[in-house]
Parts: structure tokens; C-alpha cells; sequence
């Protein structure tokens, strides 16, 4: 394929994409490529994935559903990350001789 015309594709396609970011749908390819996998990526690597053959544009369902799922997963691992959050107290040696010695009071 001539250079000069890849890049003008490239660029034409790239002009029809309106979004900054879209959603992409797979396709089945030689080198281990599954069909049907979205994922979400730039303007520029939407239109060389379609000039190659790799993708085609999500349609608004398959885009709006995707973006759904992302946005439950960023919550879950949000809420995983703060449960797995490990909290510390930082105390003065004053306060700690001041609990060490009420524990001892408690204790006799």
C-alpha cells in the first residue's frame, strides 16, 4: 500500500471521529487477536485500528454499556483500596508514657 494514501485515510477517518476518546470493538486476527473485546482508546489509534482491520467503532449501546462496566470497576477498586487501607496513629513519647502508665494503673 502507498504511504500517501494510508495517511490520507488515516487522516480522513480521524477526522470523522468526533470524540477525542472512543470505544473500539475487536477483530479476530492472525496474531492471537480476539474478536468482540472493547476497549477504549484515542482518535489516533481508533482510525489506525479501522485502516488495519483490527477494530471497528462501538456502537452507542456497546459504547454506553462499556463505559457503565469501567465505571463499576473504578468504584470497586476504589472502595477495595480503601478498605485495604492501612491506617497509623503518630504519638508523642509524652502520650505514650501517659497510656503506658494509665494501663498499668488499670491493671493493679
Amino acid at each position: 500500500m502507498d504511504l500517501r494514501v494510508f495517511y490520507q485515510k488515516l487522516r480522513k477517518i480521524e477526522q470523522e471521529i468526533t470524540e477525542s476518546h472512543v470505544v473500539v470493538v475487536s477483530h479476530e486476527t492472525s496474531d492471537g487477536g480476539r474478536a468482540g473485546q472493547l476497549g477504549e482508546v484515542s482518535r489516533s489509534i481508533a482510525a489506525r485500528l479501522i485502516i488495519e482491520g483490527r477494530a471497528h467503532l462501538a456502537s452507542a449501546e456497546e459504547s454506553s454499556a462499556f463505559q457503565t462496566d469501567a465505571q463499576k470497576a473504578l468504584e470497586q477498586a476504589q472502595q477495595r483500596l480503601v478498605a485495604n487501607k492501612v491506617q497509623v496513629n503518630v504519638i508523642s513519647e509524652a502520650d505514650l508514657r501517659a497510656l503506658k502508665g494509665a494501663s498499668r494503673v488499670e491493671k493493679r
